[in-house]
């Protein structure tokens, strides 16, 4: 599925949505779908870099810090 992002005009927006849904073949995503989307994806990419540095430090590829350092950093 691609995506489009259209900037439209105040007066001619609900003339333009209507015609979008209209269409059986386009679906209307709204902002809070997308924050929601966008969020999940963020958190994703953060588990996923969090486990790539467990796994470095379990190789001794990284040096770990303990939670008491990391406050401290706050």
């Amino acid at each position: 599925m691609k995506q489009i992002t259209i900037n439209i005009e105040n007066d001619k927006y609900q003339v333009f949505r209507a015609f979008l849904e209209s269409l059986d073949y386009a679906k209307i995503v709204s902002e809070k779908e997308q924050n929601k989307s966008r969020k999940k994806r963020e958190l994703a990419k953060s588990i996923n870099i969090g486990l790539k540095e467990v796994e470095l430090i379990e190789k001794g590829e990284l040096k770990s810090v303990s939670i008491k350092q990391m406050l401290d950093e706050i």
